[in-house]
């Protein structure tokens, strides 16, 4: 199936088994978008979250589903839209961080803060 229709699309079946490649894709455009994001640090203990090995799987299928959800080329409101780009993505990741909220950790929550200031300073 390699169409004009599938150009840019990989399901995200085809990142859960290419961990890698998850984590690259997702700095990538972290790196890109950072200072602009409001759910950045969110977003960062989620992406914590998914890839501790402490974390169960259905948790770690939610979150990665969310962070696949803002690393994929498809959006239902483009990411390059001003104020609107990001609404969808915040939102896919509120719904699965509210339901595996309670294993987010401090810890998660920690190495989320220090990976956004890092990226902040990299910046200036």
């Amino acid at each position: 199936m390699n169409s004009e229709q599938t150009v840019g699309f990989e399901p995200a079946d085809n990142l859960a088994k290419d961990p890698e490649g998850v984590r690259r894709r997702f700095w990538a455009k972290f790196k890109r978008v950072a200072a602009g994001l409001p759910f950045a640090e969110d977003l960062l203990s989620a992406y914590y979250c998914a890839f501790d090995r402490n974390t169960p799987r259905h948790v770690q299928a939610a979150l990665l589903g969310a962070i696949a959800y803002f690393i994929l080329p498809f959006d239902f409101i483009p990411d390059m839209l001003p104020v609107l780009g990001f609404t969808d993505d915040a939102a896919v990741l509120a719904t699965a961080i509210r339901l595996v909220a309670a294993h987010i950790t401090i810890e998660h929550r920690e190495a989320a803060r220090a990976a956004l200031k890092r990226s902040l300073a990299s910046k200036v």
